[in-house]
């Protein structure tokens, strides 16, 4: 329960709402609205669509997108998935260090850089140190504001590099989230993480 603890305190630091009555900010006209690219994911649990912040997060939506054109996302697998409560946690698929599917690593783009944050259903780039991440993400269920960039902190602060969101098929995300995992598979915090069997990404495709 520590990881629900930490995030839940992280979105209990949140300013509330003003209480005040104020005029609706305006709503984004489609000549101001940032450009996105569509996404799908045909798993074998059915099709979930991301919507990539093509213009906010340009360097790290264009990595998944190199990836997706490429095919090296055709085949591989949703293997991790954390649920920490009912509806809340992560999930986590990409090309698993496979040599023949992996590409060079990219800049960090932290979210306070982007403004492309880690609500329910953001899709984000795994990393060790910023500046590694490459093929590996993840997809959050429920906010976790926690995953944010925060230079309050002390240490390495810059947090992950969400670049969009799951638009169509968050139904398909949940059943993932449930899916059986082994309690023998995986290393230190992964033990019991790993799905299995593991869920398919049969193709990724742009959506025009």
């Amino acid at each position: 329960m520590t990881l629900r603890r930490t995030l839940l305190a992280a979105a209990l630091l949140l300013p509330l709402p003003a209480l005040a009555q104020e005029a609706p900010a305006p709503a984004p006209t489609p000549a101001s609205k940032p450009a996105t690219q569509k996404v799908a994911l045909d798993t074998s649990f059915g099709r979930i669509v991301l919507e990539l912040e093509t213009e906010r997060a340009p360097i790290t939506a264009r990595n998944f997108l190199r990836y997706a054109d490429q095919k090296r996302l055709d085949g591989i697998a949703f293997y991790r998935t954390v649920k920490v409560a009912d509806k809340f946690g992560f999930i986590q698929f990409g090309v698993d260090n496979d040599p023949k599917r992996i590409l060079p690593p990219i800049k960090h783009e932290p979210t306070t850089q982007t403004g492309v944050k880690h609500v329910n259903g953001a899709i984000s780039t795994a990393r060790l140190a910023p500046g590694t991440a490459r093929g590996e993400f993840t997809i959050s269920v429920g906010d976790q504001p926690s995953l944010d960039a925060d230079p309050s902190k002390p240490g390495d602060n810059l947090g992950y590099a969400a670049f969009g969101k799951v638009v169509e098929g968050m139904d398909v995300v949940w059943k993932i989230l449930d899916a059986p995992t082994s309690p023998t598979a995986g290393e230190g915090v992964m033990k019991g993480q790993m799905l299995s069997p593991k869920i398919r990404i049969l193709k990724v495709t742009r959506v025009p």
